[in-house]
Formats: structure tokens, sequence, C-alpha cells
């Protein structure tokens, strides 16, 4: 690449652009993404669901639990009723049970377990809701889901 340093040959001023440092630094920063991209998008392939959220069907046989925290307490609510974490796994295990003896035991086939559904107050500590969740599954609920309440005005549609 040449360059000139001065007027031109016949005493006119010069009116080139000097595009020399530009085509550096463009070259610079093609390099520079030519190496960092690679690093960027190198992530594990997952099928994400194609869904803005998934409206619940309320059943009769899911259980619904509320979480909330009063004073650094964790307070979980079967339905309406305030529970201790031995007693609910007492009521998901004795729920579980009676749901799957209702529908001819552990091997009937289309066998439909229920779903246990938490809402958890936005103020309340994981480690709350986190109980909830475990003491679900150990009492048997493959199924454990989050209740949550879309922004004013969504309107929801399906992919």
């Amino acid at each position: 690449m040449a360059m000139s340093a001065g007027p031109a040959e016949d005493g006119s001023p010069m009116s080139d652009i000097n595009t020399t440092p530009l085509v550096d630094v463009m070259l610079v920063l093609l390099i520079i993404f030519l190496i960092t991209v690679p690093v960027v998008i190198q992530t594990v392939p997952v099928n994400l669901p194609k869904v803005v959220f998934e409206p619940t069907t309320t059943k009769p046989e899911n259980v619904a639990l509320s979480v909330r925290a009063t004073g650094g307490k964790c307070e979980v609510y079967w339905g309406q009723t305030l529970v201790s974490p031995q007693e609910l796994l007492d009521r998901a295990v004795v729920k579980l049970r009676a749901e799957i003896d209702k529908q001819g035991g552990p091997t009937a086939p289309g066998l439909e377990l229920p779903e246990a559904h938490i809402r958890g107050d936005v103020n309340t500590p994981y480690r709350c809701i986190g109980g909830a969740i475990f003491t679900m599954q150990r009492a048997g609920f493959a199924r454990v889901g989050f209740i949550s309440e879309p922004p004013a005005g969504f309107v929801s549609q399906r992919l």
C-alpha cells in the first residue's frame, strides 16, 4: 500500500483520502471477530419449547399449594390450610396413593398421575419454594409446576 505526502505533481492540492489506516483497522477488527465468534457461539444444542406460556388445565385431582414467607418463616398452604413440612409429605403420599388406587393400581394402563401446582409469592425466598418442591417429589409427584400471573395486557398465543 502506497502513501503520498505532499501536493500533487501538477501543483494542485491533493484531494485523495488516505484509506490505509481505515483498512488496517478493519483488518484488525475482522481478525478479532473471526477469533472470538466461534468461542461465543459454542453451545450445547437444545430443542427449546416454542410457547410463551402454557395455560394450566385445572383438574380436581391436582394439588394446589401456596408458599409464602412471613417473618423469615416459610408457610405452605394445601388449598387454604396451613401445613407443616411433615403434614405436607403425609398428605401428598395419601393423595397420590388414593389417586393411583382410584385408577386401578400402579400397573393400570394409561395411569395419569396428579400434578402439584405451586403458587409462590414474589417476595418468598427460594428455599421456601424449593422445600415445597422437594417434599412433593419425595412424596412421588413426578410433575411439579408453577402458577404465575401474566403481565397486564398480555395476550396469549399458541405457536
